[in-house]
This record gives structure tokens, C-alpha cells and sequence, in this order.
């Protein structure tokens, strides 16, 4: 797994801006660093970055290198994509998806409204297919969003990239025979996050509620807390086994121990911060508490550094 790991790191990495010349760039500095924002960067480097594919179970496979994590549906008259990545990875995702097999993309399931997950909705639904989604992540897509921790304003979505089918709690959508099962999380990372799980495979994409192996990002512009990612994070422990193949918005295939040990993580460095907190004591001392070293090690070395996280959920605490 150590292996996995440092591979799909270093693939996030590239796809997200962060390897230039050989060089990693400090990640918490990127995202720290106000006068430039992480988006150009990751939308940069996705134009340059490969897309690869990694078989699952079933007639299911994974897309790496367009952003987030793709699941991608193989029926013999059409496909089903979970996630569209980067809109500029178009040509390369043609490519992966022809590789898979020649039926056309008639369905795109959007886990939620960011960018690395959604920007490619507009080539999608061209190429024929209907997108579906959570009502907010339609919201989100539809509006003007600054996320300041990005940096980065985003303009509403062409018409489009825009969901049609939408849910509030759950959804049951029938690919082929199968039963796909979509729902709600209420606000978590964003407050338009689903999970969508396929029960005759036992697979579940959680999306940007789990970063396998790494601290995540929570978009506070757009709903998201602290408190949400731990019932989220929960709520993903109690639904799976040891047989289930998790797939997370960011990281390598997962599975329930290290879920379990996600959950484990963010409510121990939640409850650190909250003491502090609670002692009168202001972002600025909590940064110099280091409230998060015990988990720096296995957490901290990817996207979000300790400081930043910290500023994340101590942000979900005012």
C-alpha cells in the first residue's frame, strides 16, 4: 500500500500543479498563498498531466489524472461517469473513455459542484449525456462563487455544464439493469456532497468527504464544516465492510480501516482544537499548539499542510 500511496500522491500532485520541474512545492504554502490561487495552477498543469485508468470490480473503472477521482460505468449500449474532472483534460478523457469501450456517455453523476470534479460537465452533456446532481451543487454551479481559501472567484457555468435531474435527500438511478444508489450527506466538505454506491459490485465513491491518507480541504464559502466531514465520515464507516472498495474524491482505493482511521482523524484534531479554544485561546496560539501533530506524519504531507487544516476546522468552531 505504501506504494500505492506514494503513486497516486505524486499523481495528485501533478494533476493539482504541485510538481514543476521535478520540484514538489510546498503544498501548504500554495494553498496558503493568497496572491496566487491553486486553481490556476491545478487547471495548468491537468492540460499537461496523463490520464490513466485502473480497472475495479465489474464492469466499473477508475479514471486518474483529470482532478478528482472518476468512476466510470461500462454498460453495452452506453457508459456512466461518476465525476467529469478538468474540462481542458477533454481530449484525454475522449481517449480513456473509447479505450474502456465504444458505447457513448449518457449519464454524468456530479458528487459536487468544484471544479476538479464538474468543470468538464459542458463536453460531457454535449457529447449526449444528462448530468444529475444534488440541488445545491446545481446552485453552486448556476451561481458566482468566491472560495477564499482558493483564492479564486468562479463565473456561473454555462448553460450546459448545468445538472438537470436533481435530488435533496436520495436518489435511485437505474443504469442498465443495475440499481445505482446517489445521497445526500447534508453540508460536509460543500453542502451538495453525495456518495453514490454500487451495490452488485460493493463499491462506494464518497467523493471529497474522505482524502485517503491526507488532511482535506473543507469549502466553508459553499456550506462546508468541520462538524459535517465527521458525521459525513461516520456515515461512510457504518455503511461499508471489509469488502467494500471505497473510492475517495483524492487519494488511492481505499477500504473501511483506513476510513475508520479518516474518522478517527478528524474527530481527535476537532476536539484539540475545541479545548484550546475553549481556553481562550486564539487561532494564532492554537497554530503555535500544534494541535494536529500527532497526525502530521500520516496526514500532513500532501494539498493541506497542519496549518492550514488547522485553520479549517478551527474555522468550523467560531
Amino acid at each position: 500500500m505504501k506504494a500505492e500511496n506514494t503513486l497516486s500522491r505524486r499523481r495528485f500532485l501533478t494533476s493539482a500543479g504541485l510538481l514543476a520541474g521535478g520540484l514538489i512545492v510546498a503544498p501548504d504554502l500554495v494553498f496558503a498563498r493568497r496572491q496566487n490561487s491553486p486553481v490556476t495552477m491545478i487547471i495548468a498543469q491537468a492540460a499537461k498531466s496523463p490520464v490513466t485508468l485502473q480497472k475495479l470490480r465489474g464492469n466499473l473503472t477508475l479514471i486518474n489524472g483529470s482532478g478528482g477521482n472518476i468512476v466510470v460505468m461500462a454498460g453495452k449500449a452506453s457508459k456512466l461517469m461518476v465525476d467529469a474532472g478538468i474540462n481542458v483534460s477533454e481530449i484525454k478523457m475522449k481517449a480513456a473513455l473509447a479505450s474502456i469501450n465504444e458505447a457513448p456517455v449518457n449519464h454524468l453523476i456530479n458528487t459536487h459542484w468544484h471544479f476538479d470534479h464538474a468543470s468538464g460537465n459542458e463536453w460531457i452533456h454535449q457529447a449526449g449525456a444528462q448530468i444529475i446532481a444534488h440541488e445545491n451543487a446545481k446552485k453552486r454551479l448556476m451561481q458566482q462563487v468566491t472560495v477564499e481559501d482558493w483564492n479564486y472567484t468562479f463565473p456561473p457555468s454555462p448553460a450546459g455544464a448545468i445538472p438537470t435531474v436533481t435530488f435533496l435527500k436520495e436518489h435511485k438511478h437505474v443504469f442498465e439493469g443495475e440499481t445505482i444508489h446517489l445521497k445526500h450527506y447534508g453540508p460536509a466538505h460543500t453542502d451538495g456532497d453525495i456518495s453514490v454506491f454500487f451495490p452488485e459490485s460493493d463499491v462506494l465513491h464518497v467523493a471529497d468527504t474522505w482524502w485517503n491518507g491526507y488532511y482535506p480541504f473543507i469549502d466553508y464559502n459553499t456550506g462546508g464544516n468541520i462538524k459535517g466531514m465527521i458525521s459525513a465520515a461516520k456515515e461512510n464507516v457504518d455503511r461499508t465492510t471489509e469488502k467494500t472498495l471505497i473510492i475517495s474524491g483524492h487519494g488511492p482505493i481505499g477500504n473501511r480501516s483506513q476510513l475508520i482511521a479518516y474518522r478517527d482523524m478528524l474527530i481527535a484534531v476537532e476536539n484539540n482544537i475545541s479545548k484550546l479554544k475553549d481556553k481562550g485561546m486564539g487561532l494564532n496560539d492554537i497554530l503555535a499548539a500544534k494541535p494536529t501533530k500527532a497526525y502530521d506524519e500520516n496526514w500532513g504531507k500532501f494539498v493541506i499542510g497542519p496549518d492550514l487544516f488547522t485553520k479549517l476546522v478551527y474555522k468550523g468552531l467560531v
